[in-house]
């Protein structure tokens, strides 16, 4: 059996030791503390809700656990000082085991973590278990677009261990963290090394050039005949940085995200350029894996094919992808928006989606109108956001952050935006798409969210003007639907010659003429349908393309500057 999802799954700090553990475990699965679980064999990463981790018959209750265990074995050549033990992510909250003994826990869904084991392991055969359980919307955690009863825009539910799981062995000097920051004005790149050794050594290659060679924990290093990085030309270069007993890679690209003015109105500038950012909305849901794309190879092809489209950006909507996803944007060449993962109480549609359509406003250090009122949720997507930009602090195509979405668990958005702009001043920020807007002091953009009216901008603006979400036409395609009985649409069309006239009229006539009145982004919904949503420019199951690829390309052609 091939183990899923085989590759290092970390671009931005590769090195050789490394041992996945993907694939077959054993899992149980009942009422917490209950010793008759449910036996199933279960394929890592993939979580027991989907179909692609050969199970999906079930969804994890809140007052239910999930134990995975399974064996493996490690070569004696393998352990060094320090062994780390990684999860990509595991939703929500684990307690994990090696050998009968607890070596940590951790809650999240979305983040990253790791456990040093160092002390717990051994060559040979060892033991690995991990206890699971997940509040999903019951909680005031993130959870982004989960709901136990799913429907509409709101989707099944996931569980468990969702992205890969690894092991890594390093000396004790090893590289922890690079921090890169690119100036594309000095045309130099800042290099802090996070490492117990005092002195390591960085090599920059142009390709498998080496250009430059220095020793330090934080250098500035000049880039000879400096070439930007752009959607057009995702140039790479690259880093090897070695200590006495450590070698690691990495990348940078040289770019730089700002807001500039064109003589009538603030824009987003890409490389001190005005740089019209035209993308999708991208939910990062799949047909066979829920949250977890079915290999590396299906990321990979759905980038290229919204490249392929004439698209330039991807909205990550309420997810944090497996870091290969970003690695594929950066070398392909496609700017990434990044929404945080929301969460708080109940998103009461009264209040997130019909009162803002009569121009509803409210204040959001108000807790209780948008169910924030639980300071311990409050603080924990405080801390996920630091941890989410330092996450993914050094991807190269990742443009923008959005803070909060249509209200969802939205809270103190420009004293976070405050915090979000010293934690990253390389980034713009969309402090509030959609709605609940606070005012001009907060967000450096005004984000619209357009659906059921005709596509305007407002006048007098002063902030950079943004279409973050529009569209979502929609066309049911038989036998690629998640439920022929319920389809969610924003205008269902009946056939494709109709999609695409409904389509080309939106674009040419609404959206354009936008543009020279001061719309500096566009966000179509969105890249695949998602269960019952039939608004994808693919199906749920990535088999059938809606839109010829060469009628999108002439479409977003024009879409740009004059």
């Amino acid at each position: 059996m091939k183990i899923p999802h085989s590759e290092y799954p970390r671009p931005q700090l590769e090195r050789n030791s490394y041992i996945n553990l993907n694939g077959e475990w054993d899992l149980r699965h009942g009422i917490s503390g209950n010793n008759t679980k449910t036996q199933y064999k279960i394929n890592v990463p993939f979580s027991p809700e989907s179909k692609a981790s050969g199970l999906g018959n079930f969804i994890l209750q809140p007052e239910e656990e999930l134990i995975y265990e399974r064996e493996f074995e490690l070569p004696s050549s393998f352990l060094k000082d320090i062994t780390l033990l990684h999860f990509g992510a595991v939703d929500y909250s684990c307690i994990c085991y090696i050998n009968d003994k607890e070596v940590g826990t951790h809650k999240g869904g979305f983040l990253p973590f790791y456990f040093d084991i160092s002390s717990y392991i051994k060559n040979g055969k060892n033991k690995i278990q991990v206890k699971v359980t997940d509040p999903t919307d019951t909680g005031v955690q993130s959870r982004g677009k989960q709901k136990l009863k799913r429907g509409g825009i709101w989707y099944t539910p996931q569980s468990g261990i969702w992205q890969t799981v690894w092991l890594e062995s390093v000396s004790n000097d090893y590289v922890k963290d690079i921090k890169i920051t690119p100036n594309i004005d000095t045309k130099s790149v800042e290099i802090i090394i996070t490492t117990n050794d005092p002195n390591p050594t960085i090599q920059i290659l142009d390709e498998k050039t080496v250009i430059a060679v220095v020793s330090g924990n934080h250098v500035n290093i000049t880039i000879p005949n400096m070439e930007l990085w752009s959607p057009e030309n995702p140039k790479l270069y690259y880093i090897l940085a070695k200590t006495a007993g450590d070698s690691v890679k990495s990348y940078f690209g040289m770019r730089k995200f700002s807001i500039g003015f064109d003589g009538k109105f603030k824009r987003l500038f890409l490389n001190n350029q005005p740089y019209f950012h035209n993308g999708l909305l991208d939910q990062g849901y799949w047909s066979e894996g829920l949250l977890t794309p079915p290999s590396d190879e299906a990321m990979e092809k759905e980038i290229k094919l919204m490249k392929d489209m004439g698209f330039n950006m991807l909205r990550k909507h309420i997810k944090i992808e497996p870091l290969r996803w970003y690695y594929h944007c950066d070398r392909l060449g496609i700017l990434v928006w990044q929404d945080f993962v929301c969460g708080g109480g109940a998103y009461e549609t009264w209040k997130v989606a019909y009162l803002p359509f009569i121009g509803w406003k409210t204040k959001d250090t108000k807790y209780k109108f948008l169910n924030r009122t639980d300071e311990v949720g409050r603080k924990e997507f405080i801390t996920e956001m630091d941890e989410t930009v330092n996450l993914l602090k050094n991807t190269v195509s990742l443009s923008v952050w959005v803070l909060f979405n249509e209200g969802w668990g939205q809270f103190d958005s420009i004293q976070l935006t405050e915090k979000l702009k010293t934690l990253d001043n390389t980034r713009t920020i969309d402090s509030v798409s959609g709605w609940y807007d606070q005012g001009k002091n907060s967000s450096d953009l005004k984000s619209l969210h357009l659906y059921y009216q005709k596509l305007k901008v407002p006048k007098k603006e002063t902030r950079v003007i943004v279409l973050s979400e529009f569209g979502g036409y929609s066309l049911k395609t038989e036998g690629h639907v998640y439920d022929n009985d319920k389809l969610f649409g924003y205008k269902i069309l009946p056939d494709k010659k109709s999609l695409e006239k409904e389509y080309r009229s939106l674009i040419e006539e609404q959206l354009i003429p936008l543009i020279e009145k001061g719309l500096s982004a566009s966000i179509y919904t969105q890249v695949s349908d998602v269960e019952e949503e039939i608004n994808g420019l693919v199906t749920y199951d990535r088999k059938v393309i809606k839109f010829d690829i060469e009628f999108m390309q002439e479409l977003n052609a024009k879409i740009s500057y004059k």
